[in-house]
């Protein structure tokens, strides 16, 4: 487990905020810009001096305030990647590379190697560059590349793609889904996007003004309303995990979520992969009936388990679909009196397949 208490006063700000987290695996911190998690990423690196609390991973004590202990963040063995790549100019890709390595003692283990870093992020044929030779997704995938070389214990991401245009982050987030999948490091997440989050993590500690507000399984999070106020309406929806079932020739693939089948598009998809998939509330239609002659390719029986008050003249309907997944739909209230929408009623949910945003976790399972 990753353990994290810590307290931080800077000015006007109190950062005060304790979490853990299941190793290896991502984690998110999650929150808006001024919340605190870049600073938190830098104490847990050793780089800010704490004034209080302790972090441990797995059975290492790395800082303990009320012991006065305090590992040098040189000693950590932290991988840290900012949002600006911080290569070395004068030095060729390779030599920036290597410069992970010579953080090491001569006799520390080296399970990760120079040349499948290189391969699993695609450095090839940028070895004998200098930096000012490449474009910004490349320069953080050579930055990732000399974080994993100085073999960590744990590797923090601190916005890593927040200084690239839409294209550049489409370029780097497959690296990262990869580098996830590939080597079994716990990996602490920063950032202010929920698509990232989405793709990326399946844990989630949400910030705000310097405390922890939520914190748990990105399905739970997902649905909680302090990450509503955050993401904004347009963006509120659930995450539901599942995994492929069947992929047909046209490229949609049926996921098993719950006790339903929901059918994607995704590509490349491969049976036994587990799948993310958020539902945005806007797309979820609810129907009182069983619903026939529709183009709509998802029609999941679903039981209310709530209706709450929302935005403006709607409501917050959360529909349970099985197996621990819950949907959430936003509705007018005129449509919620219409369809007597009250707790434990059965209903459908539709879903078009092309609103759905999935991502693949991990490898086939056997």
């Amino acid at each position: 487990m990753l353990r994290v208490e810590l307290r931080k006063r800077r000015g006007n700000f109190t950062l005060d905020v304790a979490f853990s987290a299941p190793t290896p695996g991502v984690t998110a911190l999650f929150g808006r810009s001024g919340c605190g998690k870049s600073t938190l990423i830098s104490l847990i690196a050793g780089l800010l001096p704490a004034d209080g609390g302790r972090v441990t991973v797995g059975e290492d004590l790395l800082f303990d305030g009320t012991r006065h202990v305090s590992v040098d963040a040189r000693h950590r063995r932290m991988g840290v990647v900012f949002q600006d790549a911080r290569l070395f100019p004068h030095l060729s890709v390779r030599a920036n590379l290597e410069y992970g390595t010579r953080r090491l003692a001569r006799e520390a283990a080296r399970p990760i190697a120079f040349d499948d870093v290189v391969s699993l992020l695609g450095l090839e044929g940028l070895v004998a560059r200098r930096p000012h030779q490449l474009s910004g997704g490349e320069k953080q995938r050579v930055a990732l590349g000399r974080a994993l070389l100085a073999q960590p214990r744990l590797l923090l991401l601190d916005e890593p793609l927040a200084s690239l245009d839409m294209a550049r982050r489409e370029e780097v987030l497959p690296y990262l889904e990869r580098l996830r999948d590939a080597f079994s490091m716990p990996i602490v997440y920063v950032s202010h996007q929920f698509d990232e989050v989405l793709r990326l993590a399946t844990r989630v500690v949400l910030l705000d003004a310097g405390r922890v507000v939520a914190d748990g399984d990105i399905a739970t999070v997902s649905r909680d309303p302090r990450l509503r106020a955050i993401v904004g309406p347009d963006s509120v929806g659930a995450v539901v995990a599942g995994h492929v079932e069947r992929v047909d020739a046209s490229g949609l693939a049926g996921v098993r979520v719950g006790d339903a089948e929901v059918t994607v598009e995704l590509d490349g998809a491969v049976v036994g992969q587990r799948i993310q998939i958020q539902v945005l509330a806007r797309d979820v239609i609810v129907a009182s009936e069983l619903p026939r002659g529709l183009s709509v390719r998802n029609v999941v029986a679903a039981r209310v388990v709530s209706v709450t008050p929302d935005a403006g003249r709607s409501v917050m309907v959360e529909l349970d679909i099985g197996g621990a997944s819950t949907l959430l739909a936003r509705v007018t209230a005129r449509a919620s009196d219409e369809l007597a929408l009250v707790a434990d009623k059965r209903v459908w949910a539709l879903i078009k397949a092309v609103s759905l945003r999935g991502h693949a976790f991990g490898v086939p399972a056997a």
